[in-house]
């Protein structure tokens, strides 16, 4: 028996953490400038030396792209809930899974810039007496950039615990059974809705600098794999899925083809009807919602094409959650009873 004084620690409890990569508070320039001053200094993120890159960071950079992001971030809030589209998916896909595990494990969600803090996320499970936690990045293809900074910020947010938990980590799942298969469901669900058939298919990753891949970051490889896993499951023609990267910022040189120029040729080429998806993105955001939907939209159409598509992330749909709970049971094997 313990003593009557021992004191009363919760414990014995497994839980998940789903960490996504964050979004401002708010669509104004100071949220904004805020939560980019958090991302772009992250050294995973822009591996330039720090002395020279804060001083331009907090200079010209934040300055001038925090009020054009807040324009971009405006055109697709949520303006009901007051949120952008990212938190509130982030939330329902933590809600869900819960759901799914009941009692078995504690579901908290996270994000690595912003609000709710990966801090905040731990700091729930091992209140709710967690001792065995799966971080759960949601990125299905690895790199560096993304899923290592992301693992990276909760072990050191673990250094400072008292009761550290045991840890596992998620691994890269573009090539699992689950998630070529959803994605594919999901191109075939969201096509039958149109009355036209697309010339071409667009599979639109967010791009990484080529520096990142020639020192070894896997991610354009994933992305490619991806690409040819989802080719496989719709069985397409050769040709009709094209991939492309998106979002490069600055004149260095990044892993191409660049989705932009790709969508522009395209329609200069004579395709007429084109769809796109983003199969790197977990959830709708900025980069999907503004920079496909609205602005490659304009591109496509401003240089000859006539159809345009796209195709939304699994987000939380019976697609996607089927795809992150077999992923979390995986993972958990040897945990979960």
């Amino acid at each position: 028996m313990k003593p009557t004084d021992h004191p009363t620690v919760a414990h014995g409890k497994l839980g998940i953490l789903m960490m996504s990569l964050g979004t401002p508070d708010a669509p104004t320039y100071g949220a904004v400038r805020k939560y980019l001053a958090e991302f772009l200094s992250d050294p995973r993120v822009v591996e330039t030396p720090r002395l020279i890159w804060l001083p331009i960071l907090h200079g010209p950079i934040l300055t001038f792209r925090s009020g054009k992001s807040a324009k971009a971030y405006a055109k697709i809030w949520d303006t009901e809930r007051n949120e952008s589209p990212l938190r509130t998916y982030a939330r329902s896909q933590a809600e869900k899974l819960q759901a799914a595990f009941g009692d078995a494990a504690e579901v908290e969600w996270a994000f690595r810039y912003g609000t709710p803090s990966t801090k905040d996320g731990l700091t729930r499970l091992r209140e709710k007496g967690c001792d065995r936690i799966l971080l759960f990045a949601l990125y299905p293809q690895y790199s560096a950039t993304t899923t290592a900074t992301a693992y990276e910020k909760a072990f050191d947010v673990m250094r400072d615990m008292r009761w550290m938990p045991s840890v596992r980590t998620v691994p890269a799942y573009f090539d699992t059974l689950e998630y070529p298969s959803a994605l594919a469901a999901s191109v075939r669900d969201s096509l039958s809705e149109l009355d036209w058939e697309p010339e071409k298919i667009l599979a639109s990753y967010h791009s990484i600098p080529r520096a990142y891949w020639d020192k070894g970051d896997p991610y354009p490889c994933h992305c490619f794999k991806t690409s040819r896993l989802l080719n496989d499951a719709l069985d397409l023609p050769e040709g009709k899925l094209v991939t492309s990267f998106q979002s490069r910022v600055g004149p260095t040189e990044w892993v191409q083809p660049y989705t932009d120029k790709t969508v522009e040729q395209m329609a200069r080429d004579g395709i007429k009807k084109l769809a796109v998806l983003a199969p790197a993105f977990s959830q709708d955001c900025l980069e999907t919602l503004e920079e496909i939907n609205m602005e490659l939209r304009e591109t496509f159409l401003e240089n000859g094409g006539t159809h345009f598509h796209y195709i939304p992330c699994l987000n939380d749909t019976e697609q996607g959650m089927w795809v992150l709970e077999s992923v979390a049971r995986n993972e958990l094997k040897g945990w979960l009873g």
